[in-house]
């Protein structure tokens, strides 16, 4: 991977946790308990359970996606970086590009189920 590639990565990288920072600090707003509420009815009370229900696992999702990316920006400049933890090969250029925490070619993460 050259230089050049490395930094387009880090630059994704870095612009995609700002979009995450974003978007946990919309969804922890949302994460507020819902109060009992006499002018709802059970449906539309369970209906913002489930809406509420919705919203934490994406704000899980997120926060571990950030961990990761934050994770790996540490690790961009390693030697490891871009490297199989299974077969020791190249992960695939596009492949970082798209997922740039990823630590597993596709093979080796289809064949480890990861």
């Amino acid at each position: 991977m050259t230089p050049e590639e490395k930094k387009s990565i880090q630059e994704s990288i870095e612009k995609e946790i700002g979009k995450l920072h974003n978007e946990i600090a919309t969804l922890e707003a949302l994460l507020k308990p819902i109060k009992k509420d006499c002018s709802l009815d059970h449906a539309a009370h369970q209906s913002l359970q489930q809406d509420q229900n919705i919203n934490i696992q994406r704000y899980e999702s997120a926060k571990k996606r950030l961990n990761k990316l934050q994770s790996t920006l540490l690790k961009i400049d390693s030697k490891e970086y871009g490297i199989c933890k299974e077969c020791q090969e190249a992960i695939a250029l596009q492949r970082l590009q798209l997922i740039p925490e990823s630590e597993y070619c596709v093979a080796c993460m289809e064949e480890l189920g990861v």
